[in-house]
């Protein structure tokens, strides 16, 4: 999960829980204070009975079966006044409850004031109602609002919060893209700042641009360091090669002398195609080659078969190249011939004898797909995962090798961004998939 996700997770969470803390706040606090509203208005009505209570009202409304006011037709309110025998302390407390109450026929549910009070030396208690339907209604519909307010906010809220997450971290994100992910030469690199105002992502930025100044420093040494070591190491390889060779025309040299000899110069030879290898491989590592020829595929498959036609026959391999379609890659074409060698060599040096290779093309929406299929010895699952790497190789005492060939097969492919892979089982053939990029 990216960053931008999980700030725009907590954010959703943080607002999600607050929304749900208000919301419950609100629902109880409607609760009350609806009521607490509902007794201010019938204390007020108290007020306004009691203060113009005579004793012809007090008459009419004991005697009255008419319990509602005569203004409410809806039959919201009631007064019902009613005579109590004055018997100790008056209980002054004004009361609130909530009952059902069947006045003149119908059933709801009230508020009712209870009060009692004195007038003209007679004690009397007086109850004022007022329905709660209609507050029920108005709260029901409060609820569904609110609700839809919450849900509105929040909905508003995330995607304001995800728009300027996005826009905060978008310079975060161009510095990986630009100083990291598509730098592919230290010595090309980009030392120009990302505008940001965020002073945390200018930190990062001049902390990238100060490494890539040491690597560039340690990539120019190791360049330096390779030429001259490769160079030292060929030059007195070249000069004992050619003094054994001088000692191998003397005459009168005796036969153990010569075998010895040979095997000298077998092991110089060995020792040279170990250096080149491994030269050739930081050159292109090193991207000291250039990526400008039209390079046909189908071309120069043609012109590896004419090299190796006599090493196939003698094994007597039964070849097969069905590419029908004149596929044009720009690359370096000297490196995509060594690639495509190396991998065809192989597939000839740890096949069978009267094996088949299988030469398949593959258009795609992906790219263009070559496959090279041998029906060799193969290689176990460890050692095909690791087949790329430098000096790994399948034991095969039959078979000179240095574990080289497609470690520069990696290279080249890293070098021209080609997806290469490899599909092998022991003594069932090796595949190879080597996937061009169209345009």
């Amino acid at each position: 999960m990216n960053l931008q996700a999980k700030f725009a997770l907590y954010n959703a969470i943080t607002k999600i829980a607050i929304i749900l803390v208000l919301g419950t706040i609100i629902l109880l606090s409607l609760e009350t204070i609806s009521s607490h509203h509902l007794d201010g208005r019938l204390a007020k009505k108290r007020l306004k009975v009691i203060e113009n209570l005579n004793d012809k009202e007090i008459d009419s409304l004991i005697k009255s079966r008419q319990s509602f006011t005569d203004y409410n037709i809806l039959k919201e309110e009631f007064i019902v006044l009613t005579a109590i025998p004055k018997v100790g302390k008056i209980d002054t407390t004004i009361t609130f409850t909530s009952e059902t109450r069947e006045i003149e026929g119908e059933i709801e549910i009230y508020r009712i004031l209870n009060d009692q009070f004195e007038f003209n030396n007679k004690r009397y208690k007086l109850e004022i109602g007022e329905t709660m339907t209609a507050m029920e209604s108005i709260k029901t519909t409060i609820r569904f609002y609110m609700l839809i307010v919450l849900v509105i906010s929040l909905l508003i809220t995330l995607i304001t919060d995800y728009a300027f997450t996005n826009f905060i971290l978008r310079p975060f994100y161009k510095i990986i893209d630009q100083k990291l992910n598509k730098v592919n030469n230290p010595t090309s690199y980009n030392y120009q700042n990302i505008p940001t105002n965020t002073t945390d992502f200018k930190i990062l930025d001049n902390s990238i641009n100060s490494l890539m100044r040491k690597i560039s420093d340690l990539f120019l040494l190791e360049k330096q360091f390779i030429a001259n070591v490769s160079h030292e190491l060929l030059t007195p390889i070249s000069i004992l090669s050619g003094r054994l060779e001088n000692i191998l025309t003397a005459d009168n040299l005796p036969i153990e002398h010569e075998n010895k000899i040979f095997a000298s110069l077998k092991t110089l030879n060995r020792l040279k195609v170990i250096i080149n290898s491994l030269l050739l491989i930081s050159k292109v590592e090193n991207e000291q080659y250039l990526k400008k020829d039209n390079v046909s595929i189908k071309h120069q498959l043609d012109e590896i078969y004419e090299d190796l036609e006599d090493r196939i026959l003698d094994k007597k391999i039964v070849y097969q190249n069905r590419i029908k379609s004149d596929f044009i890659f720009t690359g370096n074409q000297a490196l995509i011939h060594t690639l495509l060698v190396n991998i065809i060599n192989n597939a000839i040096k740890y096949n069978v004898a009267k094996g088949s290779i299988t030469i398949e093309e593959e258009l795609c929406q992906s790219g263009y797909i070559l496959k090279i299929c041998d029906t060799g010895i193969g290689m176990e699952k460890e050692i095909a995962t690791n087949a790329f790497n430098r000096f790994e190789r399948e034991n095969n005492e039959n078979e000179d090798g240095f574990g080289l060939g497609l470690a520069i097969v990696n290279s080249i492919a890293k070098f021209h961004q080609l997806n290469i892979d490899i599909k092998s089982e022991k003594n069932s053939g090796t595949v190879v998939s080597i996937e061009f990029p169209v345009g």
